[in-house]
């Protein structure tokens, strides 16, 4: 199947089709390698990143072996980022459309909303994090705004400012995709100027033997090596999905898999870096380690470290925009093409992060990484799995693209659902179930069989590698 012949416009279907979700016109695929790799420095740059290597020192790892888990876990990542990236330049459609092929063309409402729920959910935690470095400029500057009193994990002015960034998002939802390349590319390069600025200050002020060689924290039963690995590939398991909705707009296959290895997997490791060094230097300066950037620089309250705050915002909204905007705005105007667009999808999204409560989920480091990181992730792989052996394994790389987008075609299976593709997702997910309710605390441990509980520890890798393996040996090429 030629370029041309795999892009060419589908006609459309009321009930399956708008405009956004049409192949994408030569014409508009401009986005070059380093496009991609702004992208993602774009991204990793984020108060997330930071977290997510501090939670790794809270929860009893070395900072050594929490910076090699990361490396790790995003060349893990890379690996299914890439292949599943490679449909967009090829078909140039969205995850949605992709998913049509292996669920079909009803089905894919599952793994459509699954995903937009999740980046609903990041793009809940990121206007949180938003939230809080815009309260602790306000305090730098001598506002003397209030924290969370005694039992409370947000504060009113807290909660004002997590609804003051909240709006900033409306304006990218508007303008769309194009809109958020430029943004990348602009802050990216002030990102890791700001990054690197905070990095040689805390040297400065906390002598490297020191800094490095603070003891590892001591946890009951030690660091959970793989059920941290697990919930690092979770990280972006959301992006491993959605990553057609990305390079759709590609000019070629090398510039979607060179912008992605250069952005994706060093950035991160670098970056974690920085969390690292924040976490370890408020512990020694300021007798408190500080899982979150803004509580490090509200710290330390100088005119710099206002600027630091600011950078936050602009980290926070550039990720979040791109990887918690455009999935659930593709993935909820699926649902029904024809009344809601690209930007009513986004204004969905955005209205439903307004319901998740961050500053709960992330008041411990455990709940973080292992309930949400993990969880998710356990979710997300299992789908990956399925598109996968789909594309690779039963249809060689081929698709018809014009029944991706009509009733009765190749991808029609039984009233538009391919059972055996929700199967497969149930038996990745189910048996992993048990173990996620042990960790997130909503069954007690005595209640489960050890072997469930540490089931969920793999929880990643098990639900990719079973989901994908019963799809591959139920699915028949048509």
């Amino acid at each position: 199947m030629s370029n041309t012949q795999a892009i060419r416009s589908a006609p459309a279907d009321a009930a399956l089709s708008n405009e956004d979700l049409q192949p994408t016109p030569v014409a508009h695929r401009t986005w070059t390698w380093k496009d991609f790799a702004a992208l993602w420095v774009g991204m990793v740059v984020c108060v997330p990143t930071y977290t997510m290597a501090s939670s790794m020192l809270d929860q009893g790892f070395s900072w050594q072996m929490a910076v090699w888990l990361v490396l790790l876990a995003n060349c893990i990542v890379l690996i299914p980022m890439v292949l599943i990236g490679r449909v967009g330049p090829r078909h140039g459609i969205p995850f949605p459309i992709l998913a049509r092929a292996s669920f079909g063309v009803k089905g894919s409402n599952l793994p459509a909303v699954l995903r937009g729920l999740v980046a609903c959910g990041w793009f809940s935690i990121n206007c949180y994090f938003g939230a809080l470095a815009l309260h602790g400029f306000f305090n730098v500057i001598g506002m003397n705004l209030a924290g969370p009193g005694p039992g409370e994990t947000i504060s009113t002015s807290q909660f004002l400012c997590f609804l003051a960034f909240w709006a900033m998002h409306l304006y990218f939802i508007w303008h769309g995709p194009e809109s958020i390349r430029k943004l990348e590319v602009v802050a990216a390069p002030l990102m890791i100027a700001a990054s690197a600025a905070l990095v040689i200050y805390l040297m400065i002020k906390v002598p490297a033997g020191q800094l490095f060689n603070l003891p590892a924290k001591v946890v009951e039963g030690g660091p959970k090596t793989w059920a941290a690995l697990t919930g690092l590939v979770g990280f972006w398991a959301t992006l491993a999905l959605n990553i057609p909705d990305f390079t759709r707009f590609a000019k070629s296959q090398k510039d979607q898999t060179l912008g992605q290895a250069i952005g994706l997997p060093i950035p991160m490791a670098l970056f974690s870096m920085v969390g690292v060094i924040g976490f370890s230097a408020s512990a020694i300066l300021y007798g408190k380690a500080q899982l979150f950037p803004d509580g490090l620089l509200t710290q330390m309250g100088t005119f710099a470290s206002g600027l630091g705050l600011l950078v936050i915002l602009l980290a926070n909204l550039t990720t979040n925009v791109a990887a918690n905007l455009v999935s659930p705005s593709y993935d909820f105007s699926q649902l029904a093409p024809s009344r809601v667009s690209f930007r009513t999808g986004g204004f969905i999204a955005a209205t439903i992060g307004l319901l998740f409560m961050p500053w709960k989920l992330l008041a411990t480091s455990g709940g973080y990484l292992f309930t949400w990181l993990g969880g998710y992730g356990t979710l997300l792989g299992a789908i990956a799995g399925i598109l996968l052996v789909d594309y690779y394994f039963v249809r060689k790389g081929e698709l018809k693209v014009d029944d991706l987008y009509r009733r009765g075609g190749e991808y029609e299976y039984s009233g538009g659902w391919n059972v055996h593709a929700l199967v497969a997702f149930g038996l990745g997910v189910l048996p992993c179930l048990p173990g996620y309710l042990v960790v997130s605390g909503l069954l007690p441990k005595e209640s489960v069989p050890p072997v469930l509980v540490s089931l969920f520890d793999f929880g990643w890798f098990f639900s990719l590698f079973v989901a994908g393996v019963y799809y591959y040996l139920t699915a028949k090429k048509r």
